[in-house]
């Protein structure tokens, strides 16, 4: 008798432990897919004329923009404040 309830109670300790491995190892997987979604909708590509690029960055408010026209304005990326942030 004794040796029946102690086989039976290794049985149930392995399937406890292969559950909840299961269940913690798909807990991590949905956390790494929500994180890679956010960050993925962080940053838009902007094109509002022929002139100007610029990146917008959603989290932050900031914007990066460029001039593209040859001999005229800035050629390098300028970083800019969002004209609502309040210091």
């Amino acid at each position: 008798m004794n040796k029946k309830l102690t086989d039976i109670s290794v049985v149930f300790l392995g399937i406890c432990i292969v559950l909840s491995s299961w269940l913690i190892s798909k807990s991590l997987a949905e956390n790494n897919t929500q994180n890679d979604f956010i960050e993925q909708d962080r940053y838009e590509f902007l094109i509002p004329n022929d002139q100007n690029i610029i990146i917008f960055d959603r989290e932050t408010g900031e914007y990066w923009r460029k001039f593209i026209a040859p001999n005229e304005g800035p050629t390098e990326w300028e970083k800019q404040e969002s004209p609502i942030t309040t210091k």
